[in-house]
């Protein structure tokens, strides 16, 4: 009698082990499922415009006309990218951006880590005032500050020079350098200062500690800094438009000028009806010609790109 009960219990225990695995397994089941099909959902927002983008700029006049061809061309057309190269001047025009965009984010990425590097190892008085001020460029709208400045560059005859552009960024003023001062105030918090004091007790300046000890090891903050930087300055179009005028231009701004140039010729000539035209599909074309070199640079520095932010802390954790 004592074994059929032993027997029964181990039964009834195994079917109860075995229901509470089934629950867990299919409640695991059912989170795993809803994480990735938020993450399908979130990665279909963000890649979308790019499909589209692409779909587009191969398609030719008849597909364009062609109410039926909605997604896939019925073949791969390419004279679109010709003419986008065309229009943009790509090699003279991306030339130029890498120039206007590499030299002011370049700079402001060294001055953004001295400044960051001087709020965080030094007090002084008047710290904390600073430190806001800094801050709160980042806070101001930039149509704040943008008309003054012209003014100013008006008055020293910078206007359409590079100078418009790279004296901002050296001094941090550049595109949201308040941001990258936080990034290396952050960044430089968290690093030891044993290393820094037993540096100076080898006889070691502050400058040199701060070039050969400090500095090496922010590379990812100063990767994160540059990167970001970049992309501002290669996307902007309206100091670019304010300050450069037309001796400089960049690939987002001249595309910026065919597409508001088609549209302005297009709206005079009475019959036109909306929609798919071959204009736009141009500007597609030139659209992803122009975030290409960003695509590429993200591509390659992808791993760096995302360890740089965990280490600095840029998510907020």
């Amino acid at each position: 009698m004592k074994g059929n009960v032993s027997k029964k219990r181990d039964q009834t225990n195994g079917k109860q082990v075995s229901f509470y695995t089934i629950e867990k397994r299919t409640k695991r089941a059912i989170e795993i499922t809803s994480v990735y099909f938020m993450l399908l959902l979130v990665g279909f927002v963000f890649v979308y415009p790019i499909i589209y983008m692409i779909s587009y700029s191969l398609m030719d006049t008849s597909d364009l006309v062609n109410p039926l061809v909605k997604w896939i061309p019925t073949k791969l057309y390419t004279g679109n990218y010709k003419d986008a190269v065309k229009v943009l001047d790509y090699a003279k025009t991306l030339t130029q951006t890498i120039i206007i965009s590499t030299i002011p984010a370049l700079l402001q990425t060294i001055s953004a880590s001295v400044v960051g590097y001087g709020f965080s190892r030094f007090n002084f008085p008047g710290k904390n005032i600073l430190f806001a001020v800094a801050v709160a460029t980042f806070i101001l709208p930039p149509q704040v500050t943008m008309i003054p400045q012209f003014l100013m560059f008006k008055d020293l005859n910078l206007l359409g020079t590079l100078w418009s552009l790279i004296l901002p960024a050296t001094f941090t003023q550049g595109i949201r350098s308040a941001i990258f001062i936080i990034i290396f105030y952050q960044f430089f918090n968290m690093f030891p200062k044993s290393l820094e004091e037993a540096a100076k007790i080898d006889g070691a300046s502050t400058l040199t500690i701060f070039y050969r000890i400090v500095a090496p090891s922010a590379l990812p903050a100063y990767l994160i800094s540059f990167l970001f930087s970049l992309v501002w300055y290669w996307n902007d179009t309206v100091i670019t438009a304010l300050y450069l005028g037309e001796k400089w231009t960049t690939l987002p701004l001249q595309l910026q000028r065919f597409e508001d140039m088609f549209r302005r010729v297009y709206q005079s000539i009475p019959g036109v009806t909306t929609g798919r035209t071959l204009n736009e599909a141009i500007v597609m074309a030139g659209t992803l010609l122009t975030i290409l070199p960003l695509l590429l640079i993200y591509f390659f520095a992808q791993d760096w790109f995302v360890e740089s932010i965990d280490r600095t802390g840029i998510t907020g954790e």
